[in-house]
């Protein structure tokens, strides 16, 4: 229970969702919205100070790091990985982000949370191409198969799955079969509407100075 609330106020720290418990983040028991204000005893009657260039782009960062379940280390490789493409870098850096196994459980709505689709992958719950992976990180890429490994996935599991991906709506660069759970990388990723508000911009900044 801790540890849920210590996601709660990483939102709060933020000022925004980064929807890191899953469908409660959707709903009116969102700490968000019960308590849109700063972490802390003193968090209510204090205020949100003006940040300077610095500041913003210290909090982009902070996040985005913080919406993938990314540490410090991995986040900033990611970063500088895409800054040495030549291609776009900003469209790059949602690429590795998005192109994640856990990620793109997440997205395909086979767990809440990231955290909750990191656990999968680790407990070999996915398979890429037939082949059970169990790194979170692992990057998936166009034509790749995704399915589930039916020795992990028990009845109680499966169900939540299939009551679950009803209502959710798999990327576009995800096809996904609902019937035969399997899921094909049609596309290159892109951020979800709902997750636009990464100043990706600022974060490239941040790494540039």
């Amino acid at each position: 229970m801790i540890k849920l609330l210590a996601k709660c106020k990483l939102c709060r720290r933020e000022g925004e969702k980064l929807y890191l418990r899953g469908e409660r983040c959707l709903g009116s028991k969102c700490a968000l919205v019960k308590r849109n204000y700063l972490p802390g005893v003193h968090g209510q009657s204090a205020k949100r100070q003006k940040l300077t260039d610095y500041g913003k782009q210290l909090r982009a960062k902070q996040a985005a790091k913080r919406l993938y379940g990314l540490t410090e280390r991995q986040f900033a490789n990611y970063v500088h990985k895409a800054m040495k493409k030549r291609e776009n870098t900003t469209t790059m850096l949602v690429n590795f982000l998005e192109s994640r196994l856990d990620n793109a459980a997440y997205r395909l709505g086979l767990a809440m949370s990231r955290a909750a689709a990191r656990q999968l992958v680790g407990h070999y719950f996915l398979k890429v191409n037939g082949k059970k992976v169990n790194i979170p990180s692992y990057s998936v890429k166009g034509g790749d198969i995704l399915t589930i490994n039916q020795t992990k996935g028990n009845k109680k599991i499966m169900n939540e799955i299939r009551e679950r991906i009803k209502t959710k709506e798999a990327p576009a660069w995800l096809y996904f079969d609902k019937q035969k759970l399997e899921a094909r990388v049609i596309g290159k990723p892109e951020l979800q509407e709902s997750e636009k508000q990464i100043d990706l911009k600022s974060i490239i900044e941040f790494y540039s100075r």
